[in-house]
């Protein structure tokens, strides 16, 4: 093969490691399968406790009782010896039914467990009270791999700040790749709940240094804005797939199916990071970044965590009730159980991607403001369904206004950091995680205990009037003050440098040459 020849392949890896766009290619598919997975298990889960659960303690119970039957079947053949002398002493070894058959009794009770069943429809499960109890425990282990991520979320962050993005994004990718395969073959809610915590503790590293790598590279706002909704895009396709994906996936071919696939997608998706990221080199940040305690203290930032968290409470408070109330009160097939959630999917891409790019022409903070109360105002009315067509409005509308929100916030975050604090963003996007996660977090664990106590119709009021009086709040993120003015807002135990500095920073290669440092300072 000619020199020339040899060379094109590196000079291809070369330029693509620093090609921004690349990157983000990376970022999209790492978002693309968390969501996927984070989605998947929601319509398999309910039904895969409730067929190994309810129905195998059931069977055997039956079993049990089904037990004494033989003797009862030996016992006509050892009374027709008897009845062969005297006919009379039928009745005394238990045959008397097949005696009052032949004399033409019609009060057996013998056909009257049939007629009990028609009442319940044919497509409805049954045990009402197992699927309350069920309600509670698939609420946990929905929120445990939230919980998981909550806490590993900060030290990540840290992390970030002191070896760059490419290792933590790595070691995101094959965490998650150990839970998908963990799901996969997990026949108890034990090993179901580990799997779920270990997806918490991947996409915590997937997604802080996802989106802060994100962050870093590009600097520009509008770019910026830009491609934060490109990569929610890639969380809003895991969303829009994952639901549908397992519910036909499981109903068709089986639990393990859905699951094997987004192995195969990781080990891909792992793949690109090699070539893309080196993982193996450590980058750390050059100017030390905020602590994550004095972003908490910054009322703009909290406002803005507080939008991501209570848009995105609602639709993890739908995740584990939803499909349980389709089963109790539509008596839903399984496929349709997954299908339910495919019209907020739609929209929330549609969404993501449309207001990434309108929302720096309208306001970030109208956006946010917008969408938190058309969040409310569809969670109001997801009770009113009679039937999965019902769903289709609602959900509609709840996925569009968390894709406005979604892609107006995650901006917000990174620009607060440039005009408040020190253009590092390992720790804000920790932050902004944080809040993700909390929804998904507090939604599910207390959405069951809140159904079983008052019911599934008082929860969405709840959660939909929490979104509709947070939502004016957004307007505080209209005109943040700048860093000079930092001072007369928060604390005076928070003392922070008060010199100005711009959000436009020289771009640079990505990932980082051993010669960038000196060439930027040769450009100061």
């Amino acid at each position: 093969m000619p020199p020339a020849a040899e060379r094109v392949p590196w000079r291809w890896l070369a330029a693509g490691r620093a090609s921004r766009r690349l990157v983000l290619v990376v970022v999209f598919v790492a978002l693309l399968l968390d969501n996927m997975l984070l989605t998947v298990v929601v319509p398999i889960i309910p039904t895969f406790l409730y067929t190994t659960e309810y129905e195998g303690a059931n069977s055997s119970v039956a079993a049990a009782r089904t037990e004494p039957a033989p003797p009862a079947l030996k016992a006509p053949p050892f009374s027709s010896m008897f009845s062969y002398f005297d006919n009379t002493t039928v009745t005394v070894s238990g045959s008397t039914s097949t005696m009052e058959l032949a004399n033409g009794m019609e009060n057996s009770p013998l056909p009257q467990p049939p007629a009990s069943s028609p009442p319940r429809m044919s497509s409805c499960l049954e045990g009402e009270e197992f699927l309350d109890k069920e309600n509670v425990r698939v609420g946990l282990l929905f929120a445990s791999k939230a919980l998981v991520q909550l806490v590993v979320n900060p030290s990540v962050g840290l992390l970030t700040n002191r070896t760059g993005y490419h290792i933590p994004m790595f070691i995101g990718f094959v965490i998650m790749f150990v839970s998908t395969v963990m799901f996969a073959f997990s026949g108890t809610y034990t090993l179901l709940f580990i799997a779920r915590a270990l997806q918490g503790i991947g996409s915590s590293f997937s997604s802080v240094a996802g989106l802060g790598m994100l962050a870093s590279v590009y600097t520009d706002d509008f770019e910026r804005g830009n491609a934060m909704g490109i990569a929610l895009g890639g969380l809003a396709l895991g969303v829009l797939i994952g639901a549908p994906f397992g519910s036909v996936m499981y109903e068709f071919v089986g639990k393990s199916s859905p699951f094997l696939v987004l192995a195969f997608l990781a080990l891909l998706d792992g793949a690109l990071q090699l070539c893309i990221l080196q993982p193996s080199k450590i980058c750390p940040e050059s100017t030390k970044g905020t602590p994550v305690v004095t972003l908490l203290r910054d009322p703009y930032i909290l406002v803005a965590a507080g939008a991501l968290c209570f848009s995105n409470m609602g639709v993890a408070m739908l995740e584990p009730t939803l499909p349980i109330w389709m089963m109790q009160t539509m008596c839903s097939p399984k496929w349709q159980l997954g299908m339910a959630f495919l019209p907020a999917s739609i929209s929330y891409l549609i969404g993501t991607n449309l207001f990434g790019i309108l929302a720096n022409k309208m306001g970030r903070w109208l956006c946010s403001l917008i969408g938190m109360a058309v969040v409310g105002i569809s969670l109001l009315c997801v009770p009113l369904a009679k039937n999965i067509y019902g769903l289709i409005g609602p959900n509609g509308g709840l996925g569009f206004a968390i894709g406005m929100v979604d892609s107006s916030m995650m901006p917000i975050m990174g620009y607060l950091v440039d005009l408040r604090h020190t253009s590092v963003y390992g720790n804000v996007y920790a932050i902004a995680d944080v809040a993700f996660c909390m929804g998904f977090a507090i939604g599910p664990s207390t959405g069951g205990a809140i159904v079983r106590a008052i019911g599934f119709p008082w929860l969405m009021i709840i959660i939909g009037v929490i979104n509709i009086a947070y939502a004016p709040l957004c307007w505080y993120l209209r005109n943040p003050p700048a860093k000079e003015e930092k001072i007369a807002i928060l604390s005076q135990e928070c003392p922070m440098q008060t010199k100005s500095h711009t959000t436009q920073k020289t771009l640079r290669d990505f990932p980082l040459t051993d010669d960038s440092d000196v060439e930027a300072e040769n450009a100061e």
